[in-house]
């Protein structure tokens, strides 16, 4: 018996939608990371891209549950001396409303190359309009 081994070249990528409007932002992120990495294809195989395109849109209509909204932070620093940043969630959906759960999912992907290429196929969009219909997206819907 030889245990099966996805090339690259022979995986057929989708292209799926996901509408995050009133869902909660860990179970978008969790469907979307699936996707992405491709668990739920019978070829999946940990060290090869086997995942789809997921596109999201309403990302800035996606709810967090409890008080996070006013506590939960996001840090960042630039490297300089006293070149902390904080934000919230309150101040990160005012000005760019993707980044969370482009920041959600992105922790849900392994941090490596591999990585970096399959949040490549991430495509998150603030509005309801994306401008991937050429591709004819399945709609999917979380749990």
């Amino acid at each position: 018996m030889k245990t099966f081994s996805a090339k690259a070249q022979e995986i057929d990528r989708k292209w799926h939608v996901i509408d995050a409007e009133g869902k909660v932002l860990g179970q978008v992120a969790v469907a979307a990371a699936r996707l992405l990495r491709g668990k739920h294809k019978a070829i999946f195989t940990p060290h090869v891209d086997t995942g789809d395109f997921v596109v999201i849109i309403n990302a800035e209509k996606v709810v967090l549950t409890g008080k996070k909204e006013q506590q939960k932070q996001y840090v960042r620093h630039s490297g300089y001396v006293g070149g902390k940043k904080v934000d919230t969630v309150a101040e990160l959906r005012a000005s760019k409303p993707e980044r969370i759960v482009e920041m959600a999912v992105k922790g849900m992907i392994p941090h490596n190359r591999l990585g970096r290429q399959i949040f490549s196929k991430l495509k998150v969009y603030a509005g309801n309009e994306h401008p991937h219909e050429a591709q004819s997206p399945a709609e999917y819907t979380v749990a």
